[in-house]
């Protein structure tokens, strides 16, 4: 191995505003600063977007960082962050996401947070037209599949996401390493604000596989029998899909639900630090961090079976089918009202929550650098 060798980050879409992957890339930077401290035969060149560009510090002097003020998805992406990133002569390039270009074809590695698009395929998740959707629909999978064949490793957050990607694509599992991901410890400036009442809480995005709409008829049902003691709170940027559920309970006349809009770190810390009970009813996750950074908070989590779900939360949640909206309410009630239950999910969850660290997903993921280059 070559003496200051070059490690590449894609970290365009570094920063929580962008969920799940702007929370990796997050924690995995802040991982691999620690590890660069004893590896001085590396260097880590870190390609960021210009709203991005200013909010990371490095702490290392063998980190540099690289404008590439190019959108996601865009025909841009594939025809000149390639240029871009050569120009660093970089030797082995991780991209956190499956959207690589399809001109690049110099040694990289590649994260599969999860194969949805595959999965949940249909237009009911997109607002673009059907000659647009179908364009981009098929642009995907080219551009996955070539993120997965060319790639000299793919890093996966789960064993269900290993699995899946080993059957679709009929890959040698060798080739695919999970590291998981960690819950990340959020503080609020006040343990003092409350909602109005007690409260159920999801958090993410209302995409159709998140299966909210069901979720919602299912809170109607449990406020006609049980009552409206309770609220349920849904914390996402509102955006076409929110916009849609919150139609739905006005023109269905659905009380106790707040639809927060988009929520900072802070303000999502004080929204776990006093929720009744997590919900998370999806029907397909490759991972599902809330529910674990929801167990930091001693909140107990109720949960859909599918996915990578019950791989990652284990004995530390309740376990629904989440398809018929009268069962769910009642599953809800449960999980509010059995305080044995509650208790046990309680301490489940602390025990889960330790098993999983980003310093063992950032070691994980160096040792895969390594061997890249």
């Amino acid at each position: 191995m070559k003496n200051n060798m070059r490690i590449g980050i894609d970290a365009r879409l570094l920063g929580t505003r962008q969920g799940g992957l702007g929370r990796y890339l997050e924690q995995l930077l802040t991982h691999l600063e620690k590890i660069l401290a004893t590896e001085p035969n590396f260097e880590l060149v870190i390609f960021l977007r210009q709203e991005n560009f200013n909010d990371y510090h490095p702490t290392n002097i063998r980190i540099k960082k690289v404008l590439a003020n190019i959108k996601w998805y865009t025909w841009r992406e594939q025809f000149f962050l390639s240029k871009i990133i050569k120009k660093e002569k970089i030797d082995l390039m991780h991209f956190p996401h499956w959207n690589i270009p399809l001109f690049y074809h110099n040694p990289f590695v590649v994260t599969i947070h999860d194969l949805l698009l595959l999965h949940y395929h249909t237009r009911t998740a997109s607002t673009l037209g059907p000659i647009t959707y179908f364009i981009k629909n098929l642009a995907y999978k080219i551009v996955l599949r070539h993120a997965i064949k060319k790639s000299k490793q793919i890093i996966t957050p789960s064993e269900f996401t290993k699995n899946d990607i080993a059957k679709i694509f009929n890959i040698p599992k060798e080739k695919i390493t999970v590291t998981h991901l960690a819950p990340t410890k959020l503080y609020s400036d006040t343990s003092n604000k409350k909602m109005a009442k007690p409260y159920v809480l999801y958090v993410g995005v209302a995409y159709p596989h998140k299966n909210l709409p069901l979720l919602i008829d299912a809170w109607k049902i449990f406020c006609d029998k049980y009552g409206n003691d309770f609220q349920l709170v849904l914390a996402g940027k509102i955006n076409y899909f929110y916009q849609q559920l919150i139609n739905k309970t006005k023109k269905e006349k659905i009380t106790n639900i707040i639809f927060t809009n988009y929520v900072s770190d802070k303000e999502l810390a004080e929204l776990y630090q006093h929720a009744s009970l997590y919900i998370f009813p999806s029907l397909y996750e490759g991972f599902g961090l809330p529910g674990l950074e929801a167990m930091q908070y001693n909140v107990p989590v109720l949960s859909s079976e599918y996915g990578s779900l019950p791989e990652v939360f284990g004995k530390a949640a309740l376990y629904n089918n989440f398809k018929f909206p009268l069962n769910v309410a009642e599953i809800i009630h449960q999980a509010l009202t059995d305080q044995n239950l509650r208790a046990q999910l309680i301490g489940e969850g602390q025990k889960v929550i330790h098993s999983y660290s980003w310093d063992t997903t950032a070691q994980l993921t160096w040792e895969i650098y390594k061997k890249g280059v």
